[in-house]
C-alpha cells in the first residue's frame, strides 16, 4: 500500500553521491583480496574522487538544463563529505543552497566499517552466520544499523517534509542504501521484492530516483525513474557503481 500525502513536496528527487575515494578504495581492496580498504579518515569524512567532481559537475549542468518542472526548489544533503561535495557542485548551477539533514547520512556498519566481505567472514565467522540467519534487511552490523533502522529515519524525514513544503521540487543527495529504503517507505515495497531490486540494480554514482507526487492516486508518490545515469552519460564523465560481487 501507497503512503497517503495530502501535502508536502510535490516531487522528490533522490541522488547517490559522485563517486569517492571510498569507493575507489573499495575496489582495489576487492581487487587485491584484501580484509579492508586502505582509508585513513572516518567514513563520513570520505571525499569525492576526481570522477565524483566532474560527476557532480554534469549534475549541476543537467540541473541547470532541465525543465523546471525537473529542477529543485529545495535541496537537502547528507552531512557526510561525499554526498555534501556533490549537493554543493550541483546546486551551485541553480544558486540554491544546501540544506543538511544527518537522517540522510550513509548507513552506519559499526564494526564493520572500512572491512571487506572477505575481512567480515575472516574476523567475524559468527556475525556473518547471524547475517545469513537474520537476512539482509534486519541484521544489524555490531554497533551498526540494520537497513530497517535506516528505514526508521527515513519515515521521521518523510513525515517532516508533509509539513511546510507543500509544492516544493525537492533533490536529496544521500547513498546507496538510503535510496533504496525511501523506495521501501515509499512505495510499499516487501522485504523479499525490496532485496531483489538490490540484488539486481547497483545504483550508480550521480544517478538520479525521481518520484512525483500523483493526486489521482490518493496523492502518493510514483516512482518515475530509477537509478537513472542520464546527467552523467550525456558528458564526458564516467558513469560509476559498485561490483555487485
Amino acid at each position: 500500500m501507497h503512503p497517503r500525502w495530502t501535502s508536502g513536496p510535490r516531487a522528490l528527487t533522490l541522488v547517490r553521491h559522485g563517486e569517492s575515494v571510498g569507493n575507489q578504495a573499495d575496489q582495489a581492496a576487492r581487487e587485491a583480496g584484501a580484509e579492508e580498504l586502505e582509508l585513513t579518515v572516518r567514513d563520513a569524512d570520505v571525499e569525492l574522487s576526481d570522477t565524483g567532481q566532474q560527476q557532480a559537475e554534469a549534475l549541476g549542468r543537467w540541473m541547470a538544463d532541465a525543465s523546471e518542472e525537473l529542477r529543485p526548489t529545495l535541496v537537502i544533503s547528507s552531512p557526510y563529505r561525499r554526498a555534501a561535495q556533490t549537493a554543493e557542485v550541483a546546486a551551485a548551477r541553480a544558486g540554491l543552497p544546501v540544506w543538511f539533514d544527518e537522517r540522510l547520512r550513509e548507513r552506519d556498519l559499526g564494526a564493520f566499517d572500512g572491512l571487506t566481505g572477505r575481512g567480515i567472514r575472516a574476523r567475524h565467522p559468527e556475525e556473518s552466520a547471524r547475517r545469513t540467519r537474520l537476512g539482509k534487511f534486519y541484521y544489524q552490523p555490531p554497533s551498526g544499523e540494520s537497513w530497517a533502522d535506516v528505514v526508521l529515519r527515513v519515515r521521521s524525514l518523510l513525515a517532516d517534509l508533509r509539513h511546510g513544503y507543500d509544492g516544493e521540487r525537492i533533490w536529496m543527495f544521500s547513498h546507496q542504501a538510503v535510496i533504496m529504503t525511501f523506495r521501501y517507505a515509499l512505495e510499499g515495497i516487501r522485504e523479499p521484492d525490496l532485496l531483489e531490486i538490490d540484488r539486481e540494480v547497483q545504483i550508480p554514482n550521480a544517478s538520479m530516483t525521481r518520484y512525483r507526487r500523483d493526486e489521482r492516486d490518493g496523492g502518493s508518490f510514483v516512482l518515475e525513474t530509477f537509478a537513472d545515469t542520464e546527467a552523467v552519460a550525456r558528458t564526458e564523465a564516467t558513469v560509476t557503481e559498485e561490483d555487485p560481487r
